[in-house]
């Protein structure tokens, strides 16, 4: 048996809703034929699919961002503005494909409009300059008066569209970008940039380029901090080759969490020596799992119940890294690698898309320090020694007076008898259990066949000390009326 016991008065602090955030790129057919289609009947009047907004409209997405990801290290962010019909046709050199510029950032600000999310932006840190990144915040932010929010009016947008949250580049660090460049080039080109756009709104909030690394973060750690707000973090996983597909990919949030938890001690180092005194968090602005099945390439993936069961692993390891994590966005939202996936007549949710929409429909904002005792298995090849096999987060929402469990069942067999505690906090007799659970680890949505979604049972009889049989390969979420 499996004990968890929670004490509401026990918290870790506040989770910060932008870490439900979702992340939008001109790869594959995110933007064109899943975002925007202007030639399909699904579509609106400007070219939106409806189907589309309307799933993403049920993940209540707080911030998105754009345009990249690896196409913004080449793109110019003025092709993508003004009249369609003279935007130019570039050869696109990150996915070396051709790129209309017929969605761009005003469309894309007119997306999250209609979605409900902040925007996020990507600067061009690659191939671009001091001035193109701060002339973009002035497209987007100042009052008309200036050329470039002139210029914004003279496109249809006389108000400002108020951007709040800017990327100093994308993956500076590889060599796979255009514009690779070495921490040390990065930093002082960063730190430029920052000054120059700040300077055209100091109210904007920027986000630094890290390297997954500790010694890339620290180097632009040491020269920036004073002017940022964040550091970025991706991670994809997948299985490891040799290794049970299904543990081994379950194990890497796991590994990611090590990363971030050296990561948060190195900010905070930073701030120290530095003498930085407004916070700066970490922005996890790319994260899912990663491979291809059933498909064929990699802008055609199939999620299975393991995948979805390891998205909910990472948002439950977010949440209880919530003092370190300020931001987090999905990659992507729309068919690459996404929990949308759409054809020309439709589309339909993988198994992904449910334990995104429990985390942000069932979840409180306060993050508890659970205690957990369970079994572990050892994942010595992804440095890992212990990944546990009942995944845990406690969070509580005090003006509902709502406690919420998530669990996660990493077993491909066995169920799991969860021996519930809470401790200083009296429970309702009656609760319920949204679930994410499958036949196999291998299963997996497609048209028409959803065979991954969500069932919810009630639950009675609940107590202060209760047990919960929790199925096997089953992701549940307890949610709970304390007094």
């Amino acid at each position: 048996m499996s004990m968890v016991k929670i004490d509401p008065t026990r918290r870790i602090g506040a989770i910060d809703r932008k870490v439900y955030g979702m992340f939008i790129e001109h790869l594959g057919r995110c933007i064109y034929g899943g975002i925007y289609d202007p030639e399909s009947p699904l579509s609106d009047e400007n070219g939106i699919r409806r189907d589309v907004l309307e799933a993403a409209r049920g993940l209540r997405v707080p911030l998105l961002r754009y345009p990249g990801g690896n196409f913004v290290s080449a793109y110019h962010w003025l092709d993508g503005v003004g009249p369609r019909e003279k935007r130019p046709v570039r050869v696109e050199l990150a996915w070396e494909t051709i790129e209309t510029n017929q969605f761009g950032t005003n469309e894309f600000i007119q997306y999250c409009r209609a979605l409900g999310s902040e925007p996020y932006l990507c600067a061009n840190l690659g191939s671009g300059s001091m001035d193109e990144a701060a002339a973009w915040v002035e497209y987007c932010n100042r009052e008309v008066g200036t050329s470039y929010s002139n210029l914004r009016a003279e496109h249809g947008f006389p108000e400002p569209h108020r951007v709040t949250y800017w990327g100093l580049g994308n993956e500076i660090y590889g060599d796979w970008q255009i514009g690779h460049k070495s921490a040390q080039d990065y930093a002082k080109f960063a730190r430029e940039c920052a000054k120059a756009m700040r300077r055209v709104d100091p109210e904007i909030k920027l986000v630094l380029c890290g390297g997954q690394e500790l010694a890339w973060d620290l180097e632009v750690l040491d020269k920036c901090a004073d002017l940022v707000d964040y550091i970025s973090y991706h991670f994809y996983w997948g299985r490891v080759e040799g290794e049970d597909p299904h543990y081994s990919t379950l194990a890497q949030p796991h590994r990611s969490e090590q990363y971030l938890r050296f990561l948060w001690s190195l900010v905070e180092q930073v701030r120290r020596d530095r003498g930085v005194k407004h916070p700066i968090r970490i922005a996890v602005d790319e994260w899912n799992a990663w491979y291809v099945e059933h498909a064929g390439d990699r802008v055609k993936d199939r999620y299975d119940l393991t995948a979805a069961l390891s998205v909910a692993v990472y948002l439950n390891m977010m949440r209880r890294n919530c003092r370190a994590i300020g931001i987090a966005t999905l990659a992507q939202m729309v068919n690459v690698i996404a929990p949308i996936y759409t054809s020309p007549e439709g589309m339909f949710l993988q198994t992904i898309y449910h334990p995104l929409r429990l985390a942000v429909e069932k979840s409180g904002p306060i993050a508890l320090d659970a205690y957990v005792q369970c079994d572990h298995y050892a994942a010595e090849y992804l440095d890992v020694p212990e990944v546990p096999y009942l995944d845990v987060l406690a969070t509580l929402d005090e003006t509902e007076s709502k406690l919420f469990l998530s669990l996660v069942n990493l077993r491909k067999e066995e169920e799991q008898v969860v021996d519930i505690r809470i401790q200083e906090a009296a429970v309702a007799s009656d609760g319920l259990a949204h679930i994410v659970t499958g036949e196999a680890p291998e299963v997996y949505n497609d048209f028409g066949a959803e065979r991954v979604g969500v069932e919810t049972e009630r639950l009675s009889d609940l107590s202060s000390a209760f047990a919960y049989r929790l199925r096997p390969m089953t992701h549940a979420v307890l949610e709970l009326t304390v007094k």
